[in-house]
């Protein structure tokens, strides 16, 4: 693939980092690994960048031994690279400059749950399944939904949001207070239980989605939501696009209250088809849900259903059994997956951008045209609740002609969303992919960013080569 898109080339020192990699080993004994394939799997991520493994895979327990590996990495100047669950889209885990990655999977205790204040404390490798799995019986759940089963640590450093965030919110939204190891091994608390605070800089903020470039995140104090009374969705097709994304716009400005409105282009809807089985009109499609008392969720099915049918929707077909929703959202979460059975072989070149939701309709209809102009075989799917969609591009990664127009789509999407008064990602963050998008859609406020790092990060150790460019 091609190394485009790798913005920050970053120094390797491989006396230093044999050197470090020694000291760990004889402290964690067979928890630091130097397997190749251990490296390269904590290097993979599902993206067309390359791979750039550690030169060590250090497995922590808690955050005191997270502390003292970021101690003895900041002694020596290595790297050192926070690793969840690997499900990151943008390069993110890559190694430019060799050095740790300090995986944090093994930390995953749900240390206390808050029920009357709904709010609860975990380990940064708890995964949202495990959470919500917990805490059944409570009457709670945790609704950032991402698709994959995202570590809460991981979906904190990448400000992750998904299906529910139209509603609920992103984890920007659902992180009250984290425990944070800093780049020079210290350990610092922000935030707390508090369901506001006017004391100080908001140091909780400057964490989330700082993609592991600040600091490691170790424990995340989290928002709770009662599970609400009644569930029920369904899926509407639209006769094309603009109809589909005005149905979105009007659904958001009739102050509906729906908890997931997500949509599926033809491409998508005919791969979902083949994959989960489904039978759904080969069509622009919305799929929703709606949370709420049974009357208020009839209501809002009603309210969604006559905005449906003004803009040419077609049959509403409602799933209130939870069986029937889970196959919904089941195959909505396979998306990525399923868009391969339309072309076996191929690798996938995802990507992601937000616009406002009045520029959606504008925006999801040039970038299809942009794409069959291109020739390019690429399905679309979003939280187009809040104006984010994502492309996925499948490529014959053995033609540099197919890779060329890919990178060459991907720069005029990001650009036509930065016109559009939107960002160049909208929940898969900047890793290697986007930084170089930064500096058109945030102009000085990137060298903002820059002096944040290097007061925080003067010998760039923590995830180099990310975000931001340290000269």
């Amino acid at each position: 693939m091609s190394l485009s898109a790798l913005q920050a080339p970053v120094a390797r020192d491989e006396e230093k980092s044999s050197l470090v990699v020694d000291i760990l080993t004889q402290r964690f004994g067979e928890r630091c690994s130097r397997s190749q394939a251990v490296r390269e799997q904590h290097g993979h991520t599902t993206t067309w960048l390359p791979n750039q493994a550690p030169d060590a895979v250090v497995f922590v327990e808690s955050t005191e031994e997270t502390a003292e590996v970021v101690r003895i990495c900041a002694e020596h100047k290595v790297p050192v690279i926070p690793f969840g669950t690997g499900s990151s889209l943008e390069g993110h885990l890559n190694a430019p400059g060799g050095g740790i990655s300090l995986d944090l999977s093994r930390m995953d205790a749900i240390l206390q749950v808050n029920a009357d204040d709904l709010d609860c404390r975990v380990q940064a490798g708890v995964t949202r399944k495990q959470l919500n799995s917990y805490l059944r019986d409570t009457g709670l759940f945790f609704p950032i939904d991402p698709g994959a089963d995202a570590s809460l640590g991981g979906m904190a450093a990448t400000r992750a949001s998904g299906t529910n965030a139209v509603r609920y919110g992103t984890m920007k939204d659902a992180v009250l207070g984290l425990t944070v190891v800093t780049p020079t091994g210290e350990i610092i608390h922000t935030g707390g239980r508090a369901r506001k605070s006017a004391a100080g800089y908001d140091l909780t903020r400057l964490y989330v989605g700082s993609e592991g470039t600040l600091g490691v995140i170790t424990e995340l104090t989290v928002r709770l939501y009662g599970q609400p009374e009644a569930i029920s969705g369904g899926v509407c097709p639209f006769p094309d696009i603009d109809s589909a994304c005005k149905a979105v716009i009007a659904t958001i400005q009739c102050g509906i209250p729906v908890a997931r409105i997500e949509f599926l282009d033809t491409l998508q809807v005919k791969a979902c088809n083949a994959y989960s089985k489904l039978e759904l009109d080969e069509q622009p499609t919305l799929f929703l849900e709606f949370h709420g008392s049974d009357a208020g969720v009839r209501e809002q099915a009603e309210l969604f259903g006559a905005i449906a049918e003004d803009l040419g929707g077609g049959d509403f077909k409602w799933a209130t059994q939870a069986e029937e929703r889970t196959k919904l959202w089941s195959a909505r979460h396979d998306a990525y997956w399923a868009s391969f059975v339309l072309r076996p072989g191929a690798k996938g070149v995802a990507t992601d951008v937000c616009v406002p939701i009045s520029r959606l309709a504008e925006c999801v209809t040039e970038t299809s045209k942009d794409l069959e102009d291109a020739g390019l075989l690429a399905p679309i799917v979003g939280h187009v609740g809040d104006g984010n969609f994502h492309v996925l591009v499948l490529v014959d990664e053995d033609n540099p002609e197919e890779i060329a127009k890919t990178e060459a789509f991907v720069e005029r999407l990001n650009w036509r969303a930065i016109e559009l008064e939107g960002t160049c990602t909208g929940e898969h963050g900047v890793g290697q992919g986007k930084m170089k998008y930064l500096e058109r859609e945030h102009g000085g406020g990137l060298d903002v960013m820059r002096s944040i790092k290097q007061a925080l990060d003067p010998d760039n150790i923590m995830n180099p080569g990310k975000i931001v460019t340290m000269s």
